[in-house]
């Protein structure tokens, strides 16, 4: 069996913002689809999140899944790298640095990559079931039992993220990493924070349902109609025989 991904992205700047700092990445000739949510405001975020989409863009064709794994380590390894030096060359309170998820398929399996709280999913069987899990505070708090995944929205600190491509750290950058095999009739939902903070799951599941090609568009929607506060992005994959 010959499994067929399609794609569909949508984006906007959100109900109370002018400039959309988000970047997406819908590339089923590559077998890579990515959503980047850039921080640092005036000091350029859109940078970061654009540097991101580029350099897995520029991934060449072709490649087999272990390569291809490989490519995109070492390409988001140098924008990590190039980030931090133009922070540092600009000055000690300077942060260039972005969020990213990525999802890349090869056969008949697939692996999802992240860093910061950008979020992948996968609904099957009417099931949304989330593949990545957020690097923020307020995760680290829902961890360890310290406050219930209710309160994690609301809570004070609910925009610290703890890890960022561009984000100085001593042990460099570190993308997380899941994969598993992928089914015909799974639907993947790559997407910006600016989403989840402005619907519910339950209702991400129920826009999920029906045409592919109009989910993206549907979930940007929605998001917008609660007055979304921040960029919002979207990519959906489905996967077909």
């Amino acid at each position: 069996m010959r499994l067929t991904l399609r794609s569909s992205h949508a984006t906007h700047p959100g109900a109370r913002r002018s400039h959309n700092e988000d970047r997406y990445v819908d590339r089923p000739d590559l077998g890579i689809w990515a959503v980047a949510d850039g921080a640092g405001g005036h000091q350029a975020g859109e940078v970061a999140s654009g540097m991101i989409a580029d350099a897995l863009e520029a991934i060449p064709p072709g490649l087999d899944a272990q390569a291809l794994l490989a490519q995109i380590r070492a390409r988001i390894e140098d924008v990590h790298s190039e980030l931090v030096a133009e922070s540092t060359r600009r000055g000690p309170d300077v942060l260039i640095a972005s969020t990213v998820v990525i999802l890349c398929a090869r056969g008949a399996r697939f692996a999802c990559l992240w860093a910061g709280d950008s979020r992948a999913y996968r609904f099957a069987d009417g099931v949304l079931e989330q593949i990545s899990h957020d690097h923020s505070l307020v995760q680290e708090l829902v961890d360890a039992g310290q406050i219930a995944p209710e309160a994690a929205e609301s809570h004070p600190n609910a925009n610290v993220i703890t890890r960022a491509v561009g984000a100085a750290d001593d042990g460099g950058l570190t993308l997380d990493k899941s994969t598993d095999e992928l089914r015909t009739g799974d639907r993947f939902l790559l997407c910006s924070d600016g989403l989840t903070k402005a619907i519910p799951e339950a209702e991400i599941a129920a826009l999920l349902h029906g045409d592919g090609g109009d989910a993206a568009a549907r979930l940007v929607e929605a998001a917008l109609a609660q007055q979304a506060r921040d960029n919002v992005t979207v990519v959906v994959i489905d996967v077909a025989e």
